[in-house]
């Protein structure tokens, strides 16, 4: 059964380019637009001097089923919280058709329509009653929706005083108990801590698979979006890209649209850049046992070798030295130095000038998949030379490919999660 239909959906807006527009021209050209909408109010309104068309989306057209639960994902900008403020009915579409069967309810933005001067408990019955609850909906409610945001201790209390994290509780407890066909979350459990961030993942499944309830979920979290979707629809520049049943699939496409997403296996400095008193990075990259740049995949039995250059202006005890490895999901991994083993050899803080580190990566407890590798240099655990996680820092990658020359059909498949621990077992019969 259709939950919802969306047929060439577009939404433009008018943007200005008059920032060298002397005051007193534009208040005249605004009074002029304001005098013929008056004089004509029916005719087409003219875009102001200077102004171009911008499409937010255009040509969007999809179905969603009763019960499915849809991650919608792209970088910022790709239109995501402008589809959800159409479907949300906050804006009209410029053209296209929308039809919803049933209630929608949406979490957009954290304490939309909450009254800062109001209690915890007024503002769930006014919050509530704007989403289209029943007096006595609230009341049936009520206890569930204290009890699910936490915030019992400070029912009374004015909302201005809470938290930004106590507001999205509140917020979302109320979205999730309302009576309504459809939820529509955009990415405001990123207030959240990350045991509320699992309690409202974990609401969500249960009202789509045990209630038959459609969730749209708007996320740059892909373990999330892993977790909790069965399809991911993927938005570039306004339009649809991808629409997939296969998660890991609309996932690995927003990972490839991201801007932290690399296919090399090698970085050089630019131009001298991160030049600093104590290390500058030269190179850094990923290569095989005979030194050289891993520009293919590997497998789990390979050597695969991390190696960074630099030049140490400064001897320094407290420098550190390493990289931050993250998941296609952009999750991190962990995070080494050189300065985890004492026994480095000609370790950092006694060398000046160039030198070169190298560490082998574990490749034999990482899942099938393709690894991100950032540099990361840092100052007495505190102060970063080199952040890892960071557009335009030092990063390379690699792949690992499923052994298809093993024994065991299970070491040829990827596993659930990010880590492969090929564990020994032992088998005792009666």
């Amino acid at each position: 059964m259709l939950a919802l239909k969306i047929e060439d959906l577009g939404k433009r807006y008018v943007i200005s380019h008059r920032g060298n527009d002397r005051l007193y021209d534009v208040l005249a050209d605004l009074t002029a637009r304001a005098v013929r909408r008056i004089k004509h109010p029916f005719a087409a309104r003219s875009k102001p001097k200077g102004a171009e068309d911008f499409w937010a989306l255009r040509n969007i057209t999809f179905n969603v089923e009763q019960g499915e639960r849809i991650g919608i994902v792209g970088h910022n900008g790709a239109g995501k919280s402008t589809l959800l403020k159409l479907l949300s009915r906050i804006t009209d579409p410029t053209e296209g058709r929308i039809s919803i069967k049933g209630r929608a309810s949406s979490l957009l933005e954290v304490g939309t329509g909450f009254h800062p001067d109001l209690s915890g408990r007024e503002n769930i019955y006014m919050n509530a009653a704007i989403l289209g609850m029943k007096v006595t909906e609230i009341r049936r409610n009520f206890d569930a929706i204290v009890d699910f945001a936490g915030v019992e201790k400070f029912l009374d209390t004015p909302v201005k005083r809470y938290s930004s994290g106590m507001y999205v509780r509140l917020a979302f407890a109320i979205a999730a108990h309302l009576n309504s066909e459809i939820l529509i979350v955009d990415e405001v459990l990123a207030v959240g801590d990350m045991e509320f961030q699992k309690k409202c993942l974990g609401k969500m499944d249960e009202i789509s698979r045990g209630e038959g309830r459609t969730v749209l979920f708007v996320s740059h979290n892909m373990g999330a979006v892993l977790q909790l979707c069965n399809r991911v629809i993927c938005l570039d520049g306004g339009r649809m890209i991808l629409d997939t049943p296969d998660v890991n699939e609309g996932v690995g496409k927003y990972m490839s649209l991201s801007q932290l997403q690399t296919t090399d296996a090698e970085w050089h400095n630019p131009g001298g850049k991160f030049s600093n008193d104590y290390f500058t990075p030269i190179r850094f990259g990923v290569y095989n046992a005979d030194g050289e740049v891993n520009l293919s995949s590997v497998k789990q039995d390979d050597d695969l070798y991390v190696e960074i250059e630099g030049i140490i202006r400064k001897p320094e005890k407290g420098l550190g030295v390493g990289y931050s490895l993250y998941t296609q999901e952009g999750a991190l991994l962990y995070m080494t130095y050189q300065a985890d083993q004492d026994d480095t050899p000609g370790a950092l803080p006694t060398l000046e000038g160039r030198v070169i580190l190298r560490g082998k990566i574990p490749l034999e407890v990482l899942n099938v998949g393709h690894f991100r590798l950032d540099l990361s240099v840092l100052m007495n655990s505190a102060s970063w030379i080199v952040m890892p996680n960071v557009r335009g820092n030092p990063s390379v990658s690699f792949t690992v490919e499923p052994h298809l020359d093993s024994s065991s059909p299970y070491r040829a498949m990827k596993k659930p999660g990010s880590m492969m621990i090929n564990s020994k077992w032992t088998l005792k019969g009666d």
